[in-house]
């Protein structure tokens, strides 16, 4: 099976079925042919502002002379804490430049989480939106690897009156930014004009040099950085276009609703696909502000659009929502967690355009199979494996299974990690003989080579497209003086498709769940926070002492069942 491909044969017109993955050196090169080409169009807008290729080449230089005059190397690891703004891309590629590797950090992150992954990557360098910056202050307390701490306020680049008008609003009318004392740190600002008068030291970047450090939790649960070289976002971004090749250099309007720091952001959508085709990439700061983010759509012919499935339904909810203009519409992706049929069934009657399915990893750089833009989209699959990337099923022992047979899909091909950052057993444990990769997910392919998923990694849990880890959860809540045991599961959600549960045995007769919830907001990012707590006198375990998460999710599904039994009745 590892030599056949039957996806190929239905391959849409003018898809090859393979890529180049050295058509560029590195992502700098790909940036740079894109100035030449797109020097005076639009290439990133925010907030109504919006920068050129050219000026984002100028920035971007500004920002990695000044690394440089920071003392910066090649190879040296760089954090970028910010939301969707225009800072974000300017000092992203300004960071590839100078031949750093960007850890990509959510900005929601607790001090604990972001402690970690500093910590993990050895960061020398943080760029963080001033709303942040309180938390980088206390992980400084305990981090003596970071160097440098680069401070930008939201409005930054978006002119003087409207900068100082959003800036005043958030930190006094909004109260969006704590206080904070971080001596020695830079802003953003003074970067920009003092990084424009100094030499820029070209940095002899090769293929396999790592660009990113990209966190993904993991069946065990400990964050782990996958490194992502500059080819392995090169060979998805080849993939992507080979894919999608209606779309039209210097002509695209590209909506990005979904963080930057989430890869499929990273590379579908928001800076490298979108910057190679030309496209002008208008970045939605707060998608989450549904009138708003509607109000930013009327004002776009916007042709592309990709997010997850809660952010379509949330759109398809909207009202005024159908009273936009798609006749622009060219594609519209949906990863990071299953698609409700629902949902994509609405929308292709809505908008008259089909809501293409994709999956992908982290460490797949990300994107493996999608649905065609046009052709046969069957609904409840995944798509065919994408040109120059071979996708298997094999069973426990690393044999190939038989075209139908259930098994665990595995990757293989240059857009794949080499592996975890300086995690040697992590790494192995994560690939069969021959460099396959293994995605923990279960699937199977049908006779035109279309996948489909069956079933995730065992114990992760899908909250509206962000995986959450079981174990991390957990071993906050065993922190609490109050709890004796503790597991957590996902559990079935009709708006996040997956909500987290925890079981917790008491220690202390006076611990209630809303007291579980404050703790766990203290030391975890929102969505990691159970939404339900249920005390028990005892969990469900082995003969050897193992708790039994299988066996509560049995339950929670026997529960959801009768409930929608009830409901249809």
């Amino acid at each position: 099976m590892s030599t056949d491909k039957p996806w190929i044969n239905n391959y849409l017109e003018g898809v090859s079925s393979e890529i180049d993955p050295d058509k560029y050196k590195s992502i700098v090169e790909l940036l740079e042919i894109s100035v030449l080409k797109f020097a005076q169009l639009p290439a990133f807008e925010c907030m109504g502002k919006s920068i050129t290729y050219q000026q984002l080449d100028e920035y971007s230089k500004a920002f990695a002379a000044y690394m440089q005059h920071l003392g910066l190397e090649k190879g040296d690891r760089i954090a970028i804490q910010m939301p969707n703004i225009l800072q974000y891309p300017v000092a992203l590629f300004g960071a590839l430049k100078a031949g750093l590797t960007v850890v990509n950090t959510n900005p929601l992150y607790t001090t604990r989480e972001m402690e970690h992954q500093f910590s993990d990557a050895e960061v020398k360098a943080v760029v963080v939106v001033s709303n942040f910056a309180s938390k980088v202050e206390q992980v400084l307390k305990t981090n003596t690897s970071i160097e440098h701490v680069i401070i930008t306020d939201i409005g930054d680049m978006l002119g003087l009156l409207k900068g100082t008008v959003v800036n005043l609003a958030v930190k006094y009318l909004k109260n969006m930014v704590p206080s904070y004392s971080i001596k020695g740190s830079t802003s953003f600002n003074k970067i920009l004009k003092e990084g424009k008068d100094m030499l820029l030291t070209p940095v002899d970047i090769q293929p396999d040099d790592h660009a990113f450090l990209q966190y993904t939790g993991g069946t065990t649960g400990v964050a782990k950085g996958a490194v992502l070289s500059h080819k392995n976002i090169i060979t998805n971004v080849e993939q992507c276009q080979a894919w999608m090749n209606h779309l039209e250099e210097g002509k695209e309007v590209v909506i990005t609703p979904l963080p930057l720091y989430h890869v499929f952001s990273l590379t579908v959508n928001g800076l490298m696909c979108s910057t190679k085709l030309g496209a002008k990439i208008v970045l939605i700061t707060n998608p989450r502000d549904m009138k708003g983010f509607i109000k930013e759509l009327k004002k776009q012919p916007f042709t592309v659009i990709t997010g997850v499935n809660t952010l379509f339904n949330a759109l398809l909810n909207q009202g005024k929502f159908a009273d936009l203009d798609f006749s622009n519409l060219k594609l519209v992706i949906a990863g990071g967690m299953a698609v409700n049929t629902s949902v994509s069934q609405r929308w292709q009657k809505l908008t008259g355009k089909p809501l293409l399915e994709g999956y992908g990893l982290t460490e797949t750089s990300p994107v493996v199979t999608c649905q065609p833009y046009a052709g046969k989209i069957k609904e409840g699959s995944i798509g065919m494996p994408f040109p120059s990337v071979e996708v298997v099923v094999k069973d426990e022992e690393g044999n190939d299974l038989p075209q139908g047979d259930v098994g665990e899909i595995c990757v293989r091909g240059t857009q794949v990690t080499s592996g975890y950052w300086q995690r040697e057993k992590e790494t192995a444990e994560a690939f069969f003989e021959g460099n396959w990769f293994r995605t923990g997910d279960v699937g199977y392919m049908d006779e035109d080579g279309y996948f489909y998923i069956v079933d995730r990694k065992k114990d992760m849990i899908n909250v509206s497209g962000f995986n959450v880890y079981p174990n991390e959860i957990e071993d906050v809540l065993m922190m609490h003086e109050g709890v004796a045991e503790v597991a957590v599961i996902g559990v079935p959600h009709e708006k996040s498709m997956e909500a987290v549960k925890a079981f917790v045995v008491k220690k202390d007769e006076h611990l209630t769940d809303e007291i579980v919830k404050k703790f766990c907001k203290q030391n975890l990012t929102a969505y990691k926070i159970p939404k339900y707590v249920e005390f028990r006198t005892e969990l469900p375990k082995s003969n050897v002492g193992k708790v039994l998460r299988k066996d509560l999710r049995m339950e929670e599904l026997q529960k959801y069942e009768k409930i929608m039994k009830k409901g249809e009745k």
